[in-house]
């Protein structure tokens, strides 16, 4: 059987520890067997970002503007601990965070839905799509530590040389002071990639901040999404059908928990990022969530949700057994190749994307599963397999 074509590469980003196993895998026994994969490949594993001064990640980020379409492996961000434990240069920052900048894009993850996985939330019948804003905010912060008395304040420097400052706080002893930023081009991109994906999905848009406690910060989000909304959108929302509305974050987080789902849910950067893995959490796994960065330039960017699995990758290089949950990699590559045939013209390899999909979520309903995924389900009798023996099983089912 001859291997579906590709015309032009993706860009491949490969990851670290044990998400970078069974990425390896994955493409072994799911991709390269069926279609002749081309890719143009960045390893941002962590020890060669640090032998590249990170230049590696921004090089990925400039490519994926080149080709338009990239997969993505989890990786990992260094805290103090990892400096010490691969003997890193420095504290890099997040690769996320570098590529999203880069990009000016919207992360949109949403559960993976399968049966005999139910949500925790018993009302909850469809996806819930979180749409998460990529830059700024805490992600790109300036901190201090206040030794000791004093004052703290914000100071804005015109191009003339004239200030404005506001008093953040006197300080009467020791204390922490933190500076975020977000810019109102990165705003506008984020509500118009909301509004096309809502359009493009048919699903219902809320966003949600807390304008009434940040009067300036937040606002700013909340008027600019309100003014494109009502000057760009409003009449083709009318004619899809659908609705946008704005409410307050703990308002929208009550509205979730009784919704039956079913629509996007857009939050800032911080927002985003917690609610996405309650929502995952809720309905199933971390790893049961697909991830796609969204730029309103005409970029996509593949992910998995979750993170690295070092737990996991210390077992398995003590040659210990491991049962990972691959869906969420799996489903990441599916979403880059199903992109890339759209964008080529090319529906094989979007219906190839399709099946192994399928392939994916029959195996779960056989009762074939990793061992997270075991503990919750509510299907009887289940076989747990290890994590290279559940990818083998989705082949048997693809082949099929």
């Amino acid at each position: 059987m001859p291997r579906i074509p590709m015309t032009t590469p993706l860009v491949e980003m490969d990851g670290d520890e044990m998400t970078r196993v069974l990425w390896q895998i994955i493409k072994d026994e799911l991709i390269l067997p069926f279609v002749d994969l081309k890719t143009e490949y960045y390893d941002l594993g962590l020890k060669h970002r640090d032998e590249t001064n990170d230049q590696v990640t921004v090089d990925s980020a400039n490519a994926t503007k080149k080709y338009g379409v990239a997969v993505k492996c989890a990786t990992i961000t260094p805290n103090a601990q990892r400096v010490e434990e691969y003997n890193l240069h420095k504290m890099w920052p997040s690769p996320n965070g570098t590529i999203r900048a880069m990009l000016d894009g919207t992360v949109f993850r949403a559960p993976i839905v399968v049966k005999g996985i139910e949500p925790c939330v018993k009302n909850w019948k469809k996806p819930i799509t979180l749409a998460r804003h990529a830059y700024g905010d805490v992600y790109k912060n300036t901190e201090m530590i206040i030794p000791g008395p004093g004052k703290v304040e914000l100071v804005y420097t015109a191009a003339d040389g004239t200030e404005e400052r506001a008093l953040v706080h006197e300080f009467k002893g020791p204390g922490v002071a933190q500076g975020m930023h977000n810019l109102n081009a990165s705003i506008e991109s984020f509500a118009r990639s909301c509004f096309e994906y809502a359009l493009a999905t048919k699903q219902d848009l809320w966003f949600a901040t807390k304008d009434t406690i940040s009067k300036k910060y937040d606002h700013t989000f909340k008027d600019i999404f309100a003014e494109i909304f009502e000057a760009e959108y409003k009449q083709k929302f009318d004619a899809a059908g659908i609705e946008y509305f704005y409410t307050l974050i703990d308002d929208a987080v009550a509205r979730v928990m009784k919704a039956e789902g079913g629509f996007i849910w857009a939050c800032k950067n911080y927002d985003g990022d917690v609610m996405s893995d309650m929502v995952s959490s809720a309905f199933g796994s971390l790893a049961m969530m697909t991830s796609v960065l969204v730029s309103p330039h005409g970029y996509y960017e593949y992910e998995a949700a979750h993170g690295t699995v070092q737990r996991h990758y210390y077992k398995h290089l003590k040659g210990e057994e491991t049962s990972t949950n691959s869906v969420a990699t799996i489903f990441a590559w599916t979403g880059a190749l199903r992109k890339r045939g759209e964008l080529d013209n090319i529906p094989e390899l979007m219906a190839f994307a399709d099946k192994l999909e399928k392939a994916t979520l029959d195996t779960i309903a056989q009762g074939k599963m990793t061992k997270d995924l075991a503990l919750i389900t509510t299907l009887k009798d289940v076989t747990v397999l290890n994590s290279r023996d559940f990818i083998l099983a989705i082949r048997e089912n693809l082949e099929k």
